[in-house]
């Protein structure tokens, strides 16, 4: 019996532009890390992207591992979950809720990152939600909305609670479900996600400890400044050149 060891996907650089190539290899690594850092549910979570200068965005082949996608194999759809491209894959309708909505209420909103972390979904559960119990809390919660859990992901209806729940915010917690980011750039809301993860991780482990002390509330009033004291004004840039030498050493072939 033959079993493939991987997908073959034909190359699209030739067909999009330098600006859309860009954002398809950073997208493709995004997809990589996650698995990479262990927050993949298989194939049921999703990442997307806008196209520079269009309503246009990409999103996983619904089937492929995210440590198989590569910049060609994503698909362009546009708002309303129309193939802007020929591609033989198909998308997941629930993923297509929950994003194309968000995209369509934030312009700002470049990328759109949604996982099933086992630590995020067991915090999401919790009455409480995210509580100021470390560091890494404090660079979500000045930014946190929550969502009640509605089912899966596959009502119309569903889309304006979505989206205002979220509001301006660049985290929201889905209770029951898991933790979404937005960023203006994919390596943005990576680096969200990794504090959100974070923060549930440490949330979790405490719990098994003995009792919790909470970070006070004048301490949280000034997170959002000192972040941006700690990140010199930037952020992203700082750390997804590396992220992306780190996955280069372990899983290259993303940028095809």
């Amino acid at each position: 019996m033959h079993l493939e060891s991987e997908i073959e996907f034909a190359s699209v650089k030739e067909s999009v532009s330098p600006e859309e190539w860009q954002v398809r290899v950073d997208l493709a690594a995004a997809y990589r890390l996650v698995a990479l850092f262990g927050w993949d549910d298989l194939v049921f979570t999703h990442i997307t992207a806008k196209v520079p200068g269009s309503e246009h965005f990409l999103i996983n082949p619904y089937g492929a591992m995210f440590e198989e996608i590569t910049a060609s194999s994503l698909i362009k759809i546009d708002i309303d979950g129309r193939k802007i491209m020929d591609s033989p894959h198909e998308i997941n309708p629930a993923g297509f809720v929950i994003h194309s909505c968000i995209h369509a209420a934030r312009s700002d909103a470049a990328c759109v990152m949604h996982t099933h972390s086992l630590n995020g979904v067991a915090v999401s559960s919790q009455r409480q939600g995210l509580r100021p119990l470390s560091q890494f809390a404090l660079s979500v919660l000045h930014s946190l909305g929550y969502h009640d859990y509605e089912g899966f992901a596959l009502n119309d209806e569903e889309r304006p609670r979505l989206a205002a729940d979220l509001g301006d915010n660049e985290f929201l917690m889905l209770r029951n479900h898991g933790l979404l980011t937005v960023g203006p750039s994919v390596g943005a809301a990576f680096l969200s996600m990794h504090r959100f993860e974070a923060a549930c991780m440490v949330q979790v482990r405490a719990q098994g400890g003995g009792e919790l002390v909470e970070i006070g509330p004048e301490i949280l009033s000034r997170a959002k400044s000192q972040l941006v004291q700690v990140r010199n004004g930037r952020g992203a840039e700082l750390v997804w050149p590396g992220l992306l030498r780190r996955l280069n050493r372990r899983w290259p072939g993303y940028a095809s």
